[in-house]
């Protein structure tokens, strides 16, 4: 095997406009793609962490894939109280436990617009 990086991760959006918004303006990622895809309107929209080596593709055309139904999105940040406190502030709800601790590290969970599950974590090393 020559696999050197995961380049994409699909998530499953119903509406294309509001899930670019969503992690372009709450989670600060960068628009890497959007333009036009085939002859029937849909978009190849990319978006990524700033510097990350992978993307995500916010995706409408795939039958067996239903808006909201990807789980365990993990995220990994630098400052995970900042974060959380950030994600509060631009409406995003998070759990009434907040940030939780395990022995790999900290975390908080959230979903997207769609319900798609993320989470975003602060790896203990």
């Amino acid at each position: 095997m020559t696999v050197t990086h995961v380049q994409l991760v699909s998530v499953p959006v119903s509406d294309q406009d509001r899930a670019r918004d969503f992690y372009l303006d709450v989670l600060d990622f960068d628009l890497i793609f959007d333009n036009p895809m085939g002859p029937d309107g849909s978009r190849w929209i990319q978006v990524a962490p700033k510097g990350a080596a992978t993307a995500l593709t916010l995706v409408t055309w795939f039958p067996t894939m239903s808006p909201g139904s990807l789980k365990g999105l993990v995220l990994e940040t630098d400052d995970l109280d900042a974060d959380a406190a950030r994600l509060r502030e631009r409406g995003v709800g998070l759990p009434d436990g907040g940030i939780q601790t395990a022995p790999w590290g900290r975390y908080i969970t959230f979903h997207d617009p769609d319900g798609n599950g993320i989470v975003l974590q602060s790896t203990r090393v």
